[in-house]
């Protein structure tokens, strides 16, 4: 086996981790009542997701810790933490929420 064989095989076992990481944020992913999530928007740990964005993009992305992909979302506020305004909307309409912990996170967006 040459060095061009292995660079292959650790490419490919890299990619198959990628695909593994984002199989299991999708199966743990679920819809959830706000008022089961109020708790952890009370300790500032939720992070509301716009629809323009995947919400298994941005999980995989703050899961890798990829700064480079975050940044601008939080920038243009297509992430970003659930005003206390949003948090009592979604409670008065008793809304049910996408939600996908990546701690310390939860990320939350509404179904489209």
């Amino acid at each position: 086996m040459n060095d061009s064989d292995l660079e292959g095989i650790l490419q490919q076992e890299h990619e198959q981790d990628l695909v593994l990481i984002r199989g299991k944020l999708v199966s743990e992913t679920a819809k959830m009542p706000w008022s089961d999530l109020q708790r952890f928007f009370a300790n500032g740990s939720t992070l509301y997701v716009s629809p323009e964005l995947d919400l298994i993009d941005v999980a995989f992305a703050f899961q890798r810790d990829l700064a480079d992909q975050v940044k601008p979302w939080l920038d243009q506020a297509l992430v970003a933490t659930v005003s206390t305004e949003q948090a009592k909307t979604w409670f008065e309409q008793d809304s049910l929420l996408w939600t996908v912990v990546v701690k310390p996170w939860v990320l939350l967006q509404l179904p489209k």
